[in-house]
């Protein structure tokens, strides 16, 4: 999956399948159209309707918590309202909604059921944080790659992503949640220099591969 990914800026990101997915679109400015868009929960910077529009067609899926739905309500195609602990199968990937939350800071509570994602193709796993502490819940997690907050303030900062990266112990772990609204590339750095576990810088509209 590694060779299909891109990092688009903040936390969202292009997997170029088949299907085509996003996470967290936001501030695209070119790219396919979307197969099926995933968002973690409603803050601006997580669920632009502007930027969903911009991606989407009458066949494009959207996955969400509840509370996006308001701000998705004129878009077209087909919204799915997942929960922490949902089990999807869409478009042939197995997605499992995760919590995300953090722990001393309200802007993230664990009541909102805001989520990360687990996605599998063909057995392979690719974990989107969303905006979150180091939880409890990520001694579950499996995957092949991590995407982790790491700018600190209303998300872990780089010590404390890289315990994460280093508890999940993917195959490679990509920062986000940096370099726009919050952090910037010394936090990645930082992030990537304190993990043990391999870890992986992108440039915004890089490619991993």
């Amino acid at each position: 999956m590694l060779d299909r990914l891109t990092w688009l800026g903040h936390d969202a990101f292009l997997f170029e399948g088949p299907p085509i997915v996003y996470v967290d679109p936001l501030c695209v400015t070119a790219g396919p159209k979307a197969d099926l868009i995933l968002v973690t929960h409603g803050h601006f910077d997580h669920c632009s309707p502007t930027d969903i529009a911009e991606i989407s067609t009458p066949e494009t899926v959207l996955v969400c918590p509840q509370d996006c739905c308001v701000s998705c309500r004129d878009l077209v195609g087909d919204v799915m309202i997942a929960e922490p602990g949902a089990h999807l199968r869409v478009l042939g990937l197995e997605i499992e909604a995760v919590p995300a939350y953090t722990r001393r800071r309200r802007l993230h509570s664990r009541a909102n059921g805001w989520l990360g994602y687990l996605i599998t193709r063909k057995g392979e796993r690719w974990y989107h944080a969303g905006d979150t502490d180091y939880i409890t819940e990520m001694q579950d997690v499996n995957a092949d790659i991590a995407c982790l907050p790491v700018s600190g303030g209303t998300v872990m900062n780089p010590i404390e992503a890289a315990a994460a990266a280093d508890c999940i112990g993917a195959g490679v772990s990509i920062p986000m949640h940096y370099g726009t609204f919050a952090g910037n590339l010394e936090h990645a750095e930082r992030f990537r220099d304190r993990a043990q576990s391999p870890v992986r810088i992108l440039a915004p509209n890089e490619p991993a591969k």
